[in-house]
């Protein structure tokens, strides 16, 4: 692969997570103390992603993957996007705004299927290439971060008085417009026609490779995979409402210090899959969602603030040592046969079914804690702690021999 074809490709990553994290980190800061929404039409707005990663498989499996090229697609949907964005940003009513961020999120997530679809075809070899690529897309929701507390000040105390945070979302729809632009400018990528066994629905929803839960380690994880991202919900819907309740400055660009730390762990992964072996590593990234809990629960009080650092620090490791390392056991469970409706249905299992479950407990939880005008949080962040301890307990449990004995990967 050329370099001018790594930069092009690099171009197109960091726009993309750069589009998402322009405006999806502060959107419940925005919603709740801009828009006054009430915490449930806040979890309903945020569960918009997950019903976008249920039904992205329709729109890959039975259109990308047959019909068009992959590159025009991503153009199209991402000009879609930027006006969609613009709507968003001056929408002030529930009824107006939820529409349209549900049609917009339906769109946006087969998009992240069709960057990697585009920078897979051209790699001689996807396994040593494209985390060169991938980190662009973690640069550009860091800048993002960055660029909305530190550049303009739209988190700021005074930002979020003005209803500054607004801005977010037509910083979006000018990255959109710039991504959709520049996709006609991509490699030529058309669909790959390739003889299946079933075809049609079934296998554009990944669902052949339900016989893969016949092996018990898998079955296992894929049950895990599903009550893990019941809590990890939790940190996307409330982190920045979370810091700006408490007042914590420029949240969203303190929060990109997990994208940094998710850059770094990622170099750890390989290390702990040869020490100590695949269960024990997704044990360890279950393990880090509670610890990451416990940190907020306790951060806001007094001489314990720094745990706040630490709980946003953790991110590399939540999602790392769990969602990286469980994508290579999926790879590895799979085999030739199943690899792309395997990783279709474990993102159908976590992003989708996982989450949506989890935005719907968290928005009832922070409205059963609502306090004032502010919220309860200390109490709020000790249930998602408890239920990913109990979660990897039980993990734990069931896997006890490999973790205890914690030699390599087994299974």
């Amino acid at each position: 692969m050329s370099t001018s074809i790594k930069v092009r490709l690099g171009v197109m990553m960091f726009l993309e997570f750069f589009v998402w994290g322009a405006w999806f980190v502060t959107m419940g800061s925005y919603l709740t103390a801009t828009l006054h929404f009430t915490d449930p039409q806040s979890a309903l707005a945020y569960a918009t992603q997950s019903w976008g990663a249920i039904i992205a498989p329709f729109v890959i499996g039975l259109i990308a993957d047959k019909y068009v090229n992959a590159e025009r697609l991503l153009g199209v949907i991402h000009l879609i996007g930027a006006a969609l964005m613009y709507v968003l940003a001056s929408a002030t009513q529930f009824d107006a705004f939820y529409p349209y961020l549900l049609l917009y999120m339906i769109l946006y997530m087969p998009t992240l299927a069709l960057v990697n679809a585009i920078s897979f075809r051209q790699m001689a070899d996807p396994a040593a290439s494209f985390g060169n690529i991938r980190v662009w897309g973690t640069l550009g929701w860091i800048v993002a971060g960055l660029a909305i507390s530190y550049a303009f000040g739209w988190d700021s105390s005074t930002g979020m008085q003005a209803g500054l945070l607004r801005n977010t979302f037509m910083m979006a729809a000018a990255a959109s417009l710039v991504l959709g632009v520049y996709s006609f400018t991509l490699p030529s990528t058309p669909p790959q026609r390739v003889a299946s066994s079933t075809g049609g629905i079934r296998e554009a929803l990944g669902l052949d490779a339900l016989a893969l839960l016949r092996d018990k380690n898998f079955l296992v994880f894929f049950a895990a995979s599903i009550l893990i991202c019941i809590p990890l919900a939790f940190y996307y819907q409330h982190a920045n409402q979370f810091l700006t309740e408490i007042r914590v400055e420029n949240a969203a660009g303190k929060q990109t210090l997990g994208q940094v730390s998710e850059v770094l762990f990622m170099l750890l992964v390989p290390v702990f899959l040869k020490r100590f072996g695949m269960k024990f590593t997704l044990l360890i990234g279950m393990l880090a969602w509670a610890v990451r809990y416990v940190a907020f629960a306790y951060g806001n009080a007094g001489e314990l603030v720094w745990l706040l650092i630490v709980g946003i620090a953790l991110h590399g490791m939540c999602y790392d040592f769990f969602f990286v390392s469980g994508q290579v056991f999926t790879d590895s469970k799979a085999g030739p046969r199943y690899k792309s409706a395997a990783q279709g249905l474990i993102t159908l299992a976590t992003y989708g079914v996982g989450m949506l479950i989890g935005f719907w407990i968290a928005g009832q939880l922070t409205s059963a804690f609502a306090v004032g005008a502010g919220h309860d949080w200390h109490s709020i962040w000790i249930y998602p702690a408890g239920f990913a301890a109990l979660v990897a307990g039980l993990f734990a449990w069931l896997f006890r021999n490999e973790v205890l004995a914690a030699r390599g990967p087994k299974g």
